[in-house]
């Protein structure tokens, strides 16, 4: 079983929280499904700030869950670790990099998982393995004692079933919070792949809705995706290149090409990379002026067989969650009737700090969804 890198047994009631192994667990040590990083990780002294809230309200954290390696990869496959069986298909990939806490929620191993997001990694393997997850407000939840990957993009969020369960982690991640009783519901339709079986999932479950939808186009969002991609690479390696260059023969191929392709932008990339990132803000900013939320699918395909994944298809499974991360703002993965082989995913994107009516909104649209899935 590769869900969980370490599994903790307490007798402690309280909501089963499981804890992606990249944010630290006191008495435990963080490996970042790395093997290169667990030969030479210390026990950790003390919890991740972010795990103060769970602790406080009782919370029982099950296990550290098993990640593509770095936490740098959308695919979730770990070839140190194991990669966790989706429990929809175990012949396709679970997502990455929070692989195993979408496995963990999807199983009922959790009730509640901690992911990290900084392209997608949340909101992918939540689509891949049909469950709901949760990107925060960048700098809205603390990442101190979490292993670092890209420092303007990182972020911390709960994976769950549905919202319910969602709502609930970000009450252990910030006590006292509440979901906004009347969210707004005008919608922005954000398309990007007109025609796909993905928007074409996402266009029922709006129509059901019953709520106000008008196109949103975003001419940047390519535009977005290349920049906040790169991006990730880029602070990455400045992070780690000197680990990496000091143990290589002990990283995975995967990490390995992406660093490389960070090399390969030059030093000067981060600070030139930031015209782009405002333009980008400034774009979305607008939209959101005119809207109350934008949605897009998760993904633009389902998720693609072990056997068949390669370096282009691993790039396009962030082509929907890269450019929010690179304009900070939270967005929420929601699971949809999508085939009769597998669910599609919709993506809710709110205004920075939203996220007290976007649960609210998802709520709304995970009920119209749920009215489909009877018919």
């Amino acid at each position: 079983m590769t869900t969980f890198i370490e599994r903790f047994t307490t007798s402690q009631s309280g909501t089963r929280l499981a804890v992606k192994d990249v944010i630290d667990v006191a008495g435990a040590i963080t490996t970042a499904g790395s093997k290169a990083v667990a030969k030479r990780a210390v026990v950790a002294e003390m919890d991740a700030s972010c795990l103060a809230g769970a602790r406080a309200a009782g919370a029982r954290i099950v296990g550290k869950t098993n990640l593509h390696e770095f936490a740098l990869g959308a695919t979730g496959v770990n070839p140190w670790s194991g990669t966790p069986s989706n429990p929809l298909d175990p012949a396709r990939i679970p997502g990455g990099s929070s692989s195993g806490s979408a496995v963990a929620v999807a199983t009922d191993e959790a009730e509640v998982a901690y992911g990290t997001d900084t392209g997608g990694s949340v909101r992918i393997p939540a689509a891949c393995c049909g469950v709901a997850g949760l990107k925060t407000t960048w700098g809205r939840v603390p990442v101190t004692e979490i292993w670092p990957v890209a420092a303007s993009l990182d972020t911390v969020g709960p994976m769950a079933r549905d919202v319910k369960g969602l709502v609930l982690g970000m009450q252990l991640l910030e006590p006292g919070f509440e979901v906004a009783s009347s969210p707004g519901v005008r919608i922005g339709r954000v398309t990007l792949d007109a025609g796909s079986q993905m928007d074409t999932a996402v266009d029922r479950v709006l129509q059901a809705s019953g709520m106000d939808v008008a196109p949103a186009p975003l001419p940047g969002w390519e535009r977005a995706r290349q920049t906040g991609r790169n991006l990730v690479g880029a602070e990455a390696w400045r992070e780690h290149a000197d680990f990496v260059q000091a143990h290589r023969e002990q990283i995975g191929e995967s990490v390995l090409q992406r660093f490389a392709e960070a090399q390969e932008l030059g030093q000067n990339y981060i600070a030139e990379a930031q015209t782009a990132r405002r333009a980008w803000g400034d774009e979305l900013s607008d939209a959101l002026g005119r809207f109350d939320y934008l949605v897009v699918p998760t993904l633009r395909f389902y998720p693609p067989l072990l056997d068949e994944v390669d370096p282009k298809v691993a790039a396009t499974l962030t082509a929907n969650t890269v450019p929010v991360n690179l304009a900070g703002l939270p967005a929420v993965a929601l699971p949809i009737p999508g085939d009769d082989r597998f669910p599609a995913s919709l993506q809710v994107i709110g205004p920075t700090g939203s996220e007290e009516s976007l649960l609210a909104v998802a709520a709304l649209l995970e009920q119209a969804a749920g009215s489909l899935s009877m018919t």
